[in-house]
């Protein structure tokens, strides 16, 4: 060896640091897998642009259908004639054209079916008598329950000879105030209420609101009743271990969240862990694993082993019922354990895209489904982003840590700027607390999944569940650790402009971490420095300008709080608060902006979730609590917690008085022995002191507005009405009437799928002399009297001056 070969050779070999590598290239060979493995990409974006395109605009499926097909035989006949690249190309095209043809072409084919409707007439006001098949999950809403289903027949009222049956089913989405123990997937049930059409692009046809609990006329039956009883056992076994640990065991293992408090899902939000309850791709890969596993320590044949995969898959999404991100998964796996049994495993980015082509294909309608989109885009986050982000974070720390760092961080990246469409608010320490409950999530899983396969055996089953609860509670301890933590969640844009800013910071944020050009990484930490900028002139400063924006005299406030109820009264210091809204996070807020840190008052109306979901906030806050008829064993808890913490509840009843610092307030409804429910709803009347006369609602339906005011002593007029249940159509013109009101407050959320406020609601409050004050269009409002007369303002009115109301009481 030369003198000049031994120096290059030294060279060569000599260590550089981590930070001072060069990035590897990938050969040849990686690029073509990684070529290969992302053909589909193009087949399930050109499918899922097109259930999106056909739901939005169904009558235009049929003539894109036609187009599309024509278009693919064309990209096939060029794909014949074509060679090498090129044919591969074509090839592709016209796959990717065929899909989101046949995608065209279920819609257009579903379109009679779904327009059979179209002959009952369906507005929000009519009363209904439905029969429905429940085909989906029954989850918690905010006014009681909701759930998927097939409408069997339809009729108005009371008159059978009005009856439309739809033999074949039509999809229904269907919200009832409570449900009975053997309403479960695959129960035929019958249902009182109102209903209107659904929105463009979703899968339910029609959207029915019971008035009451529905009544099942046949209970599940076969595996879907084998199903829910497994479901109920696992649920029964677990409450009685300790919350909030016992709670979550049936979220983890079979996606059940019945059991999870209110506090605790806001703190599995606030800190990103609440993916941990749905089931997802990681449940499936366990359960398929252990089946294959199984198959394969006996040594049986390939085909069995797969077999027995797919048959513990069918099995499982039996038990956990098929939402959007199980089916997903599910479609997943079932592509994987095909490729094993043909001999060709195929690549993870392949496997997705095709199963989400196969399942848009299947079902368009999941292609608006956020559910869906979610799973999707965790999944191929950490497909093709947690590599690189490892590569990226081994620069500075121990490549196991970035191992474990990359993949959280990648999901969140990834799903963020979807989240902020339903929640507009980030998770600081999400990547943090993901880190630190990933250990114990498949250990919860599995171990809860064997409880609740054993949950009839004794001792075994409960034995089982008490493992579980180990690993339960320290993921619930962990939510609430970093939930607690002062700046845990930040405020964030909503709305499609949310979604983008957060995609660029997350841009950002990924070309920072990954190597890259160091033009690229300056671009990017500019970028992450202007968000950080801006972040802290719309967080604390706009949270001051706000605060000076507000009227220093406000009386009455009603918070921007969503679809639900959040009234603040102000009388001298004294403070009431009139329910909490559904979240605990957007009521924290509005109190923090109000300047109220305790609740002498805390009225809760009754116990949905839209009026009771945001207690958490005031726990440890509030005096005494005057509180509606219970529901059940989950409202009796809510209220002993809160007297656990220094509250005295106080079942209100009509004709109860008290103060409220120089105000008096007065109980006008309910009267005793009534059942809870939106008819219970407490009534309450405050005045004096320099609180406008007012009167808060709740969720009083016609009938109960009829009832309460028969024999009621009401003020000659009001000059404030918290108007009932957020402004739907069962009102009582003549009630409104008698109570006069100058202002009616229309506590609601902005585009609610509820279609509330109800026009004809507006325009008879307008009738009877009222100027609305909605959050929805107006966010905070509030209420005030000063030597003017009666006055108002609003947070995002055209102009956010003081105004006087118009027809003052006093």
């Amino acid at each position: 060896m030369t003198r000049g070969a031994a120096a290059t050779s030294r060279t060569i070999a000599r260590p550089q640091s981590a930070r001072d590598a060069p990035t590897p290239r990938p050969t040849p060979s990686l690029q073509r897998l990684r070529r290969r493995d992302a053909r589909m990409v193009p087949v399930a974006a050109a499918s899922w642009a097109a259930a999106a395109f056909a739901t939005l605009s169904p009558g235009a499926a049929a003539p894109a259908a036609t187009g599309l097909w024509a278009a693919t035989a064309v990209l096939l006949l060029l794909a014949l004639r074509r060679g090498g690249r090129g044919r591969n190309g074509c090839a592709v095209a016209a796959i990717a054209l065929a899909a989101a043809a046949a995608v065209c072409t279920h819609v257009a084919a579903a379109a009679p079916v779904r327009e059979e409707l179209s002959a009952v007439e369906m507005d929000g006001g009519r009363a209904l008598t439905v029969e429905v098949r429940v085909v989906g999950k029954v989850e918690t809403d905010a006014r009681g329950f909701r759930f998927d289903g097939t409408l069997v027949s339809v009729r108005r009222g009371q008159d059978r000879e009005g009856e439309k049956r739809f033999p074949g089913g039509v999809p229904v989405l269907v919200r009832v105030p409570a449900v009975a123990s053997d309403l479960d997937l695959g129960s035929l049930v019958k249902a009182r209420g109102t209903a209107w059409p659904s929105e463009p692009g979703r899968r339910a046809v029609l959207v029915v609101d019971a008035a009451e609990q529905p009544t099942v006329i046949e209970p599940a039956a076969g595996p879907l009743a084998a199903a829910a009883a497994l479901r109920r056992g696992l649920v029964d076994l677990t409450t009685s271990l300790p919350a909030p640990g016992g709670g979550l065991i049936a979220g983890l293992a079979v996606g059940d969240t019945s059991a999870v408090t209110p506090e605790l899902d806001a703190a599995m939000k606030a800190s990103s862990l609440s993916h941990l309850t749905a089931v997802s791709g990681a449940n499936c890969a366990l359960v398929v694993a252990g089946a294959f596993g199984l198959a394969a320590a006996v040594r049986l044949r390939r085909a069995v082993r797969v077999g027995a995969g797919l048959s513990a898959l069918i099995a499982f999404v039996v038990l956990v019922t098929p939402e959007p991100s199980v089916v997903r998964a599910a479609a997943m796996a079932a592509i994987a354990m095909l490729g094993i049994l043909l001999g060709r495993p195929g690549a993870g980015l392949s496997l997705l895209t095709t199963a989400v082509a196969i399942l848009l294909v299947s079902d368009p309608w999941l292609a608006l489904s956020l559910g869906f989109a979610l799973s999707s885009a965790a999944t191929g986050a950490l497909l093709v982003g947690a590599g690189p982000l490892a590569d990226g974070l081994a620069r500075w720390m121990p490549r196991a840590l970035a191992l474990g760092i990359s993949v959280p961080l990648a999901a969140q990246l990834a799903c963020g700027p979807l989240i902020v469409l339903i929640a507009p608010q980030l998770s600081v320490y999400g990547v943090a607390a993901n880190l630190l409950a990933a250990p114990a999530a498949p250990v919860g899983t599995i171990v809860g999944l064997a409880a609740c396969l054993t949950a009839g055996i004794p001792y075994l089953g409960t034995g089982l569940a008490a493992l579980a609860w180990l690993p339960a509670t320290w993921i619930a301890g962990t939510a609430t650790t970093f939930a607690g933590l002062p700046g845990s969640v930040v405020a964030w844009p909503q709305g499609v402009g949310g979604l983008v800013a957060l995609a660029v910071l997350g841009a950002a944020v990924s070309a920072l971490v990954v190597p890259t050009r160091p033009r690229v990484r300056i671009a990017a930490a500019w970028t992450i420095a202007a968000a950080v900028g801006i972040g802290v002139a719309l967080g604390p400063v706009a949270d001051t300008v706000e605060r000076t924006r507000l009227p220093t005299a406000w009386a009455i406030a009603a918070c921007d709080i969503g679809q639900g109820d959040a009234v603040v009264v102000r009388a001298g210091r004294s403070i009431a608060l009139i329910d909490t809204g559904p979240d605990p996070a957007l009521l924290e807020r509005c109190l923090a902006r109000l300047d109220v840190s305790h609740i002498d008052l805390l009225v809760l109306t009754h116990f949905d979730l839209d009026h009771v979901g945001g207690v958490a906030a005031v726990r440890g806050r509030a005096g005494t609590v005057l509180h509606g008829p219970s529901s059940g064993p989950e409202d009796d808890r809510m209220i002993a917690d809160l007297a656990a913490e220094g509250a005295r509840p106080v079942q209100a009843l009509r004709g109860m008085t008290g103060t409220l610092g120089p105000a008096r307030w007065r109980i006008l409804w309910p009267k005793p022995a009534i059942p809870g429910g939106n008819d219970a709803s407490v009534v309450v009347e405050i005045e004096g002191g320099g609180v406008p006369a007012s009167v808060y609602l709740g969720d009083l339906s016609q009938e109960g507005q009829r009832a309460m005011s028969t024999g009621a002593v009401l003020l000659d007029r009001y000059d404030v009405v918290k108007v009932a249940h957020h402004g739907s159509a069962d009102q009582d013109p003549s009630f409104y009437a008698r109570l006069r009101p100058a202002v009616a407050l229309v506590s609601v959320g902005e585009r609610n799928t509820y279609g509330h406020p109800r026009q004809e609601t507006l325009a008879m409050l307008a009738l009877v002399g009222a100027q609305t004050l909605r959050t929805d269009q107006g966010g905070l409002s509030v209420v005030w009297r000063d030597g003017e007369g009666l006055r108002r303002w609003q947070d995002r009115a055209p102009s956010a001056a003081p105004a006087p109301a118009v027809g003052s009481a006093g």
